[in-house]
């Protein structure tokens, strides 16, 4: 009877382990369409050039979109905005048809992606952006082509983001009048 018991016990914490596990994953990224609206503009995301991003929160019912990646990125170091974030979706420039075209689909998750910092290219609303990749050579790529440096999501300074951008340079030091 005990070994039954233990084997019933050993059962259900290898299913309830299972049911973690797949809770563990996030939810995927929604196709971008014609209607969603940025977070912080409060415009059709459709109407910017560059990356856009969405972030998933558990407490709200819809992602929350951006306009930019660097939009995305800001809000995840606001204090006031939810922290109960699922899910960070940034647009792979590596696999958008151009800077106009960023596509509707080609999400990255923002944590593993690279971004590039500094470079010469604006975003959607005219500023510094945090252009994001999925492979290093693509990003490599932009970089030979446009400037900046590359970094992680965890690398990207809080300065650049919450900042006019121009605080770091592209090496990563305060600029010098």
């Amino acid at each position: 009877m005990r070994r039954l018991a233990l084997a019933v016990a050993l059962v259900a914490c290898a299913l309830v382990g299972c049911d973690q596990k797949e809770a563990a994953l996030p939810p995927p990224p929604l196709a971008m369409t014609k209607d969603v609206i940025g977070h912080y503009c409060g415009m059709n995301l459709l109407e910017h050039s560059g990356p856009k991003g969405q972030i998933i929160v558990k407490s709200l019912i819809e992602p929350v979109w951006f306009s930019s990646a660097r939009d995305a990125i800001a809000f995840t170091m606001l204090p006031d905005e939810p922290k109960d974030i699922q899910a960070i979706y940034v647009s792979d420039m590596g696999k958008a048809l151009s800077w106009d075209k960023p596509g509707a689909d080609n999400w990255v998750d923002a944590r593993k992606a690279l971004f590039v910092i500094g470079s010469s290219v604006k975003g959607g609303m005219g500023s510094e952006e945090a252009v994001p990749f999925s492979d290093r050579a693509a990003a490599e790529m932009f970089v030979s082509e446009n400037g900046g440096r590359i970094v992680s999501f965890a690398e990207v300074p809080r300065e650049y983001v919450l900042g006019s951008g121009e605080q770091t340079s592209a090496a990563g030091h305060e600029p010098t009048d």
